[in-house]
């Protein structure tokens, strides 16, 4: 029984945590970095809580870039 819930459990931590300690946009990308990475390491031989955590560190700073990228992008359109 324990199997079935590790996963969702450590997805809801993961969750939990990013919401708590990050902003609004930086949690999302944690949510679904870790649920993609939480499904991608329960079928790479179940370690679904490391592919979580993986996840959650890689949609991070995929989505700070992107932000960063972005307003970079609207101060270089305000500057013309």
């Amino acid at each position: 029984m324990y199997k079935i819930f590790a996963p969702a459990l450590a997805v809801a931590a993961l969750a939990v945590s990013g919401v708590a300690l990050d902003a609004p946009a930086s949690a999302k990308g944690c949510i679904r970095g870790a649920v993609a990475g939480g499904v991608a390491g329960h079928y790479a031989h179940h370690h679904a809580i490391a592919g979580a955590a993986a996840g959650c560190v890689t949609a991070h700073y995929y989505y700070k870039h992107k932000a960063k990228a972005a307003a970079a992008a609207q101060a270089n359109a305000a500057h013309r």
